[in-house]
Protein backbone atom coordinates (compact mmCIF):
# COMPACT_ATOMS: atom_id res chain seq x y z
CA UNK A 1 0.00 0.00 0.00
CA UNK A 2 0.96 3.47 -0.29
CA UNK A 3 0.22 6.75 1.45
CA UNK A 4 -1.04 9.79 0.41
CA UNK A 5 -1.01 12.85 1.38
CA UNK A 6 -5.03 14.79 1.33
CA UNK A 7 -6.61 17.82 1.18
CA UNK A 8 -10.47 17.91 1.71
CA UNK A 9 -13.32 20.52 2.83
CA UNK A 10 -15.67 18.84 5.34
CA UNK A 11 -19.72 19.86 5.04
CA UNK A 12 -19.11 22.79 7.28
CA UNK A 13 -16.80 23.99 4.12
CA UNK A 14 -13.17 23.57 6.50
CA UNK A 15 -10.17 22.55 4.96
CA UNK A 16 -9.14 19.10 6.39
CA UNK A 17 -5.48 18.08 5.35
CA UNK A 18 -4.18 14.45 6.26
CA UNK A 19 -2.63 11.20 5.27
CA UNK A 20 -4.29 7.93 4.23
CA UNK A 21 -3.03 4.67 2.90
CA UNK A 22 -4.57 3.33 -0.15
CA UNK A 23 -3.99 0.72 -2.81
CA UNK A 24 -5.06 3.62 -5.45
CA UNK A 25 -5.65 6.64 -5.67
CA UNK A 26 -9.26 6.31 -6.36
CA UNK A 27 -9.47 4.51 -3.03
CA UNK A 28 -8.21 7.37 -1.25
CA UNK A 29 -11.06 9.16 -2.91
CA UNK A 30 -13.70 6.40 -1.94
CA UNK A 31 -12.92 6.50 1.67
CA UNK A 32 -13.11 10.32 2.09
CA UNK A 33 -16.41 10.39 0.18
CA UNK A 34 -17.39 7.98 2.90
CA UNK A 35 -16.53 9.97 5.61
CA UNK A 36 -18.25 12.73 3.88
CA UNK A 37 -15.48 14.86 2.61
CA UNK A 38 -15.22 16.84 -0.59
CA UNK A 39 -11.33 15.42 -2.23
CA UNK A 40 -9.89 18.70 -3.32
CA UNK A 41 -6.07 17.77 -3.70
CA UNK A 42 -4.68 14.23 -3.06
CA UNK A 43 -0.98 13.77 -3.69
CA UNK A 44 0.94 10.36 -3.37
CA UNK A 45 3.54 11.12 -0.25
CA UNK A 46 6.92 9.14 -1.99
CA UNK A 47 9.35 7.23 0.71
CA UNK A 48 13.48 7.92 0.11
CA UNK A 49 15.46 5.66 1.78
CA UNK A 50 18.36 7.80 1.83
CA UNK A 51 16.90 10.08 3.30
CA UNK A 52 15.56 8.07 6.31
CA UNK A 53 19.05 6.69 6.88
CA UNK A 54 19.82 10.37 7.44
CA UNK A 55 17.23 10.84 10.14
CA UNK A 56 17.84 7.72 12.01
CA UNK A 57 18.28 10.59 15.65
CA UNK A 58 14.34 11.42 14.52
CA UNK A 59 13.48 7.65 14.07
CA UNK A 60 10.34 6.39 16.43
CA UNK A 61 11.52 3.97 18.69
CA UNK A 62 9.70 1.16 20.75
CA UNK A 63 10.16 3.27 24.19
CA UNK A 64 8.44 6.75 22.41
CA UNK A 65 5.77 4.16 21.06
CA UNK A 66 5.26 2.78 24.41
CA UNK A 67 5.26 6.26 26.68
CA UNK A 68 2.93 7.74 24.06
CA UNK A 69 0.60 4.27 24.45
CA UNK A 70 0.38 4.83 28.14
CA UNK A 71 -0.30 8.64 28.03
CA UNK A 72 -2.50 8.15 25.36
CA UNK A 73 -4.77 5.40 27.30
CA UNK A 74 -4.96 7.63 30.51
CA UNK A 75 -5.84 10.49 29.02
CA UNK A 76 -8.89 8.74 27.43
CA UNK A 77 -9.79 6.83 30.80
CA UNK A 78 -9.98 10.43 31.97
CA UNK A 79 -12.50 11.03 29.52
CA UNK A 80 -10.44 13.19 27.11
CA UNK A 81 -11.80 13.12 23.77
CA UNK A 82 -9.56 11.41 21.07
CA UNK A 83 -9.15 14.21 19.12
CA UNK A 84 -7.67 16.59 22.43
CA UNK A 85 -5.88 13.43 23.47
CA UNK A 86 -3.67 13.30 20.24
CA UNK A 87 -3.39 16.84 19.43
CA UNK A 88 -2.24 17.16 23.06
CA UNK A 89 0.36 14.48 22.87
CA UNK A 90 1.35 16.06 19.62
CA UNK A 91 3.03 18.69 21.09
CA UNK A 92 4.03 17.02 24.50
CA UNK A 93 6.26 14.22 22.73
CA UNK A 94 9.95 14.89 22.43
CA UNK A 95 10.16 12.86 19.30
CA UNK A 96 9.61 15.09 16.01
CA UNK A 97 8.56 12.40 13.77
CA UNK A 98 6.21 11.50 16.22
CA UNK A 99 4.75 14.43 16.76
CA UNK A 100 4.09 15.31 13.40
CA UNK A 101 2.38 12.29 12.72
CA UNK A 102 0.10 12.39 15.74
CA UNK A 103 -0.74 16.24 14.74
CA UNK A 104 -2.12 14.52 11.22
CA UNK A 105 -3.66 11.51 12.50
CA UNK A 106 -5.52 14.14 14.62
CA UNK A 107 -6.92 15.98 11.65
CA UNK A 108 -7.41 12.82 9.92
CA UNK A 109 -9.60 11.57 13.06
CA UNK A 110 -11.41 14.91 13.27
CA UNK A 111 -11.96 14.67 9.70
CA UNK A 112 -14.05 11.18 10.47
CA UNK A 113 -11.58 8.57 9.99
CA UNK A 114 -11.51 6.17 12.81
CA UNK A 115 -8.29 5.79 15.38
CA UNK A 116 -6.83 2.45 13.88
CA UNK A 117 -7.65 4.04 10.01
CA UNK A 118 -5.55 6.81 10.61
CA UNK A 119 -2.74 4.82 11.86
CA UNK A 120 -2.57 2.98 8.65
CA UNK A 121 -1.24 5.84 6.83
CA UNK A 122 1.98 5.54 8.79
CA UNK A 123 3.57 2.05 8.45
CA UNK A 124 6.99 3.49 9.51
CA UNK A 125 5.77 4.09 12.58
CA UNK A 126 2.85 2.11 13.78
CA UNK A 127 2.79 -1.63 13.08
CA UNK A 128 0.21 -3.91 11.61
CA UNK A 129 -0.25 -5.71 14.63
CA UNK A 130 -0.21 -1.85 16.49
CA UNK A 131 -3.22 -0.86 13.73
CA UNK A 132 -4.52 -4.54 14.20
CA UNK A 133 -5.27 -4.61 18.11
CA UNK A 134 -6.06 -0.66 17.87
CA UNK A 135 -9.05 -1.34 15.55
CA UNK A 136 -9.77 -4.63 17.85
CA UNK A 137 -10.04 -2.11 20.70
CA UNK A 138 -12.62 0.11 19.21
CA UNK A 139 -14.61 -2.64 17.96
CA UNK A 140 -14.79 -3.78 21.45
CA UNK A 141 -14.63 -0.72 23.04
CA UNK A 142 -11.84 -0.99 25.00
CA UNK A 143 -9.61 1.69 23.82
CA UNK A 144 -7.86 2.41 26.97
CA UNK A 145 -6.96 -1.22 27.84
CA UNK A 146 -5.72 -1.65 24.56
CA UNK A 147 -3.69 1.04 24.59
CA UNK A 148 -2.55 -0.24 27.84
CA UNK A 149 -1.81 -3.65 26.87
CA UNK A 150 -0.07 -2.45 23.77
CA UNK A 151 1.90 -0.34 25.87
CA UNK A 152 2.94 -3.39 28.23
CA UNK A 153 3.97 -5.25 25.09
CA UNK A 154 6.24 -2.70 23.44
CA UNK A 155 7.86 -2.00 27.08
CA UNK A 156 8.44 -6.21 27.24
CA UNK A 157 9.67 -5.74 23.77
CA UNK A 158 12.11 -2.42 24.50
CA UNK A 159 13.61 -4.63 27.27
CA UNK A 160 14.48 -7.83 25.10
CA UNK A 161 15.80 -6.34 22.15
CA UNK A 162 17.91 -4.32 24.85
CA UNK A 163 19.32 -7.45 26.76
CA UNK A 164 20.16 -9.09 23.14
CA UNK A 165 22.05 -5.59 21.89
CA UNK A 166 23.91 -5.48 25.27
CA UNK A 167 24.85 -9.74 25.05
CA UNK A 168 26.37 -8.88 21.51
CA UNK A 169 27.49 -5.39 21.37
CA UNK A 170 30.69 -6.12 23.56
CA UNK A 171 31.92 -8.74 20.84
CA UNK A 172 30.84 -6.60 18.10
CA UNK A 173 33.10 -3.96 19.16
CA UNK A 174 35.95 -5.48 20.70
CA UNK A 175 36.47 -7.51 17.53
CA UNK A 176 35.83 -4.10 15.34
CA UNK A 177 38.44 -2.87 17.76
CA UNK A 178 40.64 -5.97 16.86
CA UNK A 179 40.47 -5.20 13.24
CA UNK A 180 41.24 -1.82 13.13
CA UNK A 181 44.61 -2.77 15.39
CA UNK A 182 45.26 -5.45 12.81
CA UNK A 183 44.80 -3.11 9.87
CA UNK A 184 46.90 -0.45 11.64
CA UNK A 185 49.48 -2.64 12.65
CA UNK A 186 50.15 -3.78 8.69
CA UNK A 187 49.70 -0.48 7.43
CA UNK A 188 52.11 1.45 9.65
CA UNK A 189 54.38 -1.49 12.22
CA UNK A 190 55.67 -4.38 9.60
CA UNK A 191 57.22 -1.64 7.61
CA UNK A 192 58.98 -0.66 10.51
CA UNK A 193 60.25 -3.94 11.48
CA UNK A 194 60.96 -5.21 8.24
CA UNK A 195 63.82 -2.42 8.37
CA UNK A 196 65.30 -4.34 10.93
CA UNK A 197 65.81 -7.39 9.22
CA UNK A 198 69.54 -8.10 8.71
CA UNK A 199 70.55 -8.76 5.00
CA UNK A 200 70.05 -12.49 3.62
CA UNK A 201 68.33 -13.41 6.93
CA UNK A 202 65.72 -16.47 6.34
CA UNK A 203 62.62 -15.33 6.91
CA UNK A 204 60.02 -17.80 8.75
CA UNK A 205 56.48 -18.72 6.94
CA UNK A 206 54.74 -16.80 9.08
CA UNK A 207 56.52 -13.82 9.00
CA UNK A 208 56.65 -13.93 5.02
CA UNK A 209 52.52 -14.04 5.21
CA UNK A 210 52.63 -10.65 7.54
CA UNK A 211 54.59 -8.94 5.30
CA UNK A 212 53.00 -10.20 2.01
CA UNK A 213 49.75 -8.92 3.57
CA UNK A 214 51.60 -5.50 5.05
CA UNK A 215 53.00 -5.44 0.97
CA UNK A 216 49.75 -5.57 -0.48
CA UNK A 217 47.94 -3.65 2.42
CA UNK A 218 50.53 -0.74 0.99
CA UNK A 219 50.39 -0.88 -2.64
CA UNK A 220 47.03 -1.42 -2.79
CA UNK A 221 44.95 0.04 0.01
CA UNK A 222 43.08 2.08 -2.61
CA UNK A 223 41.51 -1.19 -3.78
CA UNK A 224 41.65 -3.34 -0.74
CA UNK A 225 39.30 -0.70 1.47
CA UNK A 226 36.56 -0.14 -1.09
CA UNK A 227 36.28 -4.01 -1.69
CA UNK A 228 35.84 -4.47 2.02
CA UNK A 229 33.09 -1.93 2.18
CA UNK A 230 31.77 -3.39 -0.93
CA UNK A 231 31.60 -7.14 0.18
CA UNK A 232 29.93 -5.88 3.64
CA UNK A 233 27.40 -3.81 1.39
CA UNK A 234 27.01 -6.96 -0.39
CA UNK A 235 26.76 -9.22 2.85
CA UNK A 236 24.10 -6.47 3.86
CA UNK A 237 21.98 -6.58 0.91
CA UNK A 238 21.65 -10.45 1.11
CA UNK A 239 20.79 -10.60 4.32
CA UNK A 240 17.92 -8.35 3.67
CA UNK A 241 17.20 -10.55 0.85
CA UNK A 242 13.76 -12.86 1.33
CA UNK A 243 16.80 -15.94 0.55
CA UNK A 244 19.31 -14.44 2.23
CA UNK A 245 17.10 -13.64 5.47
CA UNK A 246 15.80 -17.02 5.42
CA UNK A 247 19.44 -18.83 5.43
CA UNK A 248 20.34 -16.74 8.08
CA UNK A 249 17.39 -17.09 10.53
CA UNK A 250 18.97 -20.99 10.64
CA UNK A 251 22.19 -20.32 11.12
CA UNK A 252 21.09 -17.88 13.69
CA UNK A 253 19.37 -20.63 15.62
CA UNK A 254 22.92 -23.40 15.31
CA UNK A 255 25.12 -20.53 16.42
CA UNK A 256 26.98 -22.72 19.48
CA UNK A 257 26.95 -19.71 21.55
CA UNK A 258 24.00 -17.13 20.93
CA UNK A 259 21.89 -19.81 18.90
CA UNK A 260 19.78 -20.64 22.10
CA UNK A 261 19.89 -16.89 23.27
CA UNK A 262 18.08 -15.87 19.84
CA UNK A 263 15.81 -18.82 19.80
CA UNK A 264 15.02 -17.87 23.65
CA UNK A 265 13.99 -14.19 22.33
CA UNK A 266 12.37 -14.93 19.32
CA UNK A 267 10.29 -17.29 21.47
CA UNK A 268 9.60 -15.00 24.10
CA UNK A 269 8.59 -12.21 21.62
CA UNK A 270 5.97 -14.79 19.73
CA UNK A 271 4.46 -15.57 23.29
CA UNK A 272 4.04 -11.93 24.45
CA UNK A 273 2.58 -11.12 21.02
CA UNK A 274 0.14 -13.98 21.30
CA UNK A 275 -0.53 -13.46 24.60
CA UNK A 276 -1.73 -9.57 24.27
CA UNK A 277 -3.87 -9.97 20.91
CA UNK A 278 -5.89 -13.47 22.23
CA UNK A 279 -6.45 -10.65 25.38
CA UNK A 280 -7.61 -7.94 23.15
CA UNK A 281 -10.20 -10.21 21.47
CA UNK A 282 -8.68 -10.97 18.15
CA UNK A 283 -9.80 -14.23 16.65
CA UNK A 284 -6.94 -17.27 16.93
CA UNK A 285 -5.91 -17.48 13.23
CA UNK A 286 -4.99 -13.22 13.21
CA UNK A 287 -3.51 -13.59 16.12
CA UNK A 288 -0.95 -16.14 15.29
CA UNK A 289 -0.50 -14.91 11.91
CA UNK A 290 0.48 -11.00 13.65
CA UNK A 291 2.58 -12.80 16.23
CA UNK A 292 4.74 -14.87 13.83
CA UNK A 293 5.52 -11.79 11.71
CA UNK A 294 6.23 -9.78 14.89
CA UNK A 295 9.19 -11.65 15.61
CA UNK A 296 11.02 -10.83 12.52
CA UNK A 297 11.94 -14.42 11.77
CA UNK A 298 11.24 -16.51 9.03
CA UNK A 299 11.03 -19.41 10.47
CA UNK A 300 8.71 -18.89 12.81
CA UNK A 301 6.58 -16.94 10.40
CA UNK A 302 6.21 -19.80 7.89
CA UNK A 303 5.62 -22.26 11.30
CA UNK A 304 2.43 -20.27 12.13
CA UNK A 305 1.37 -19.69 8.66
CA UNK A 306 0.98 -23.44 8.03
CA UNK A 307 -0.35 -23.76 11.48
CA UNK A 308 -2.76 -20.98 10.21
CA UNK A 309 -3.53 -23.84 7.39
CA UNK A 310 -4.31 -26.86 9.74
CA UNK A 311 -6.35 -24.95 12.37
CA UNK A 312 -8.76 -24.29 9.28
CA UNK A 313 -8.90 -27.57 8.30
CA UNK A 314 -9.94 -28.40 12.32
CA UNK A 315 -6.50 -28.88 13.93
CA UNK A 316 -5.79 -27.82 17.40
CA UNK A 317 -3.41 -24.56 18.03
CA UNK A 318 -0.90 -26.75 20.02
CA UNK A 319 -0.68 -29.64 17.32
CA UNK A 320 0.79 -28.13 14.47
CA UNK A 321 3.39 -25.65 16.17
CA UNK A 322 4.74 -28.95 17.61
CA UNK A 323 4.91 -30.36 14.43
CA UNK A 324 7.07 -27.54 13.36
CA UNK A 325 10.63 -28.00 15.56
CA UNK A 326 10.63 -24.45 16.08
CA UNK A 327 8.91 -24.21 19.73
CA UNK A 328 10.57 -25.79 23.36
CA UNK A 329 8.12 -28.67 24.22
CA UNK A 330 6.97 -25.88 27.12
CA UNK A 331 5.22 -23.55 24.67
CA UNK A 332 3.52 -26.03 22.75
CA UNK A 333 2.50 -27.99 25.96
CA UNK A 334 1.33 -24.24 27.94
CA UNK A 335 -1.08 -23.57 24.40
CA UNK A 336 -2.32 -27.18 25.23
CA UNK A 337 -3.43 -26.62 28.46
CA UNK A 338 -4.53 -22.73 27.56
CA UNK A 339 -6.89 -24.40 24.44
CA UNK A 340 -8.45 -27.00 27.17
CA UNK A 341 -9.09 -24.37 30.29
CA UNK A 342 -9.72 -21.48 27.64
CA UNK A 343 -7.38 -19.37 28.68
CA UNK A 344 -4.07 -19.27 26.21
CA UNK A 345 -3.93 -15.65 26.75
CA UNK A 346 -2.87 -16.51 30.67
CA UNK A 347 -0.70 -19.20 29.55
CA UNK A 348 0.90 -17.24 26.91
CA UNK A 349 1.96 -14.47 29.14
CA UNK A 350 3.17 -17.19 31.45
CA UNK A 351 5.62 -18.76 28.92
CA UNK A 352 6.21 -14.98 27.82
CA UNK A 353 7.81 -13.86 31.27
CA UNK A 354 9.28 -17.43 31.80
CA UNK A 355 11.92 -17.04 28.21
CA UNK A 356 12.32 -13.12 29.22
CA UNK A 357 13.97 -13.95 32.35
CA UNK A 358 15.57 -16.95 30.38
CA UNK A 359 16.95 -14.32 28.27
CA UNK A 360 17.95 -11.92 30.85
CA UNK A 361 20.36 -14.68 32.82
CA UNK A 362 21.85 -15.77 29.71
CA UNK A 363 22.85 -12.32 28.56
CA UNK A 364 24.51 -11.73 32.47
CA UNK A 365 26.16 -14.98 31.97
CA UNK A 366 27.64 -14.53 28.41
CA UNK A 367 28.02 -11.01 29.27
CA UNK A 368 30.78 -12.28 31.97
CA UNK A 369 32.35 -15.68 30.01
CA UNK A 370 33.08 -13.24 26.48
CA UNK A 371 34.64 -10.25 28.13
CA UNK A 372 37.91 -12.51 29.12
CA UNK A 373 37.43 -14.55 25.66
CA UNK A 374 37.53 -11.41 23.62
CA UNK A 375 40.45 -10.15 25.27
CA UNK A 376 42.19 -13.71 24.81
CA UNK A 377 41.17 -13.43 21.08
CA UNK A 378 42.96 -9.77 20.71
CA UNK A 379 45.84 -10.91 22.66
CA UNK A 380 46.59 -14.06 20.21
CA UNK A 381 45.90 -11.36 17.04
CA UNK A 382 48.25 -9.04 18.39
CA UNK A 383 50.98 -11.59 20.83
CA UNK A 384 50.76 -14.04 17.20
CA UNK A 385 51.85 -10.65 14.85
CA UNK A 386 54.37 -9.21 17.08
CA UNK A 387 56.28 -13.39 17.73
CA UNK A 388 55.84 -13.32 13.74
CA UNK A 389 57.99 -10.09 13.27
CA UNK A 390 59.94 -11.12 16.01
CA UNK A 391 61.22 -14.55 14.59
CA UNK A 392 64.02 -13.35 12.17
CA UNK A 393 65.27 -11.28 15.02
CA UNK A 394 65.48 -14.07 17.02
CA UNK A 395 66.93 -16.54 14.63
CA UNK A 396 69.54 -14.30 13.59
CA UNK A 397 70.87 -13.98 17.44
CA UNK A 398 70.83 -17.80 17.69
CA UNK A 399 72.91 -18.27 15.19
CA UNK A 400 76.09 -15.34 15.83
Amino acid sequence: MASYQYEAVNRSGEVITGRLEAEEQSGVVEKLRGMGLMPMEIKEVKKSSLFGQLKLSSKVKLGDLSLFSRQMAAMLNSGIPLTRALFTLSRQVTNPTLAAALNEIGRNVEGGISFSEALKGYPDIFSSLYVNMVSAGETGGNLEETLNRLSNQLQKDKELRDNIRSALMYPVAVLAFAIIILFAMLFFMVPIFVGFFPPGVDIPWPTQIIINLSDLLQAYWYIVFPALILIFLGFRAYARSEKGKRRLDRIKFRLPIFGQLIQKSVVASFARTFSTMMATGLPVMQSLDASGKATGNTMVMDATVEAGEKIQEGSSVAAPLEESGIFPPMVTHMIAVGEETGDIPDMMDKVAAFFEEEVATMTKGLTSMIEPLMLVVIGVMVGGMLIALYLPIFTVITEM
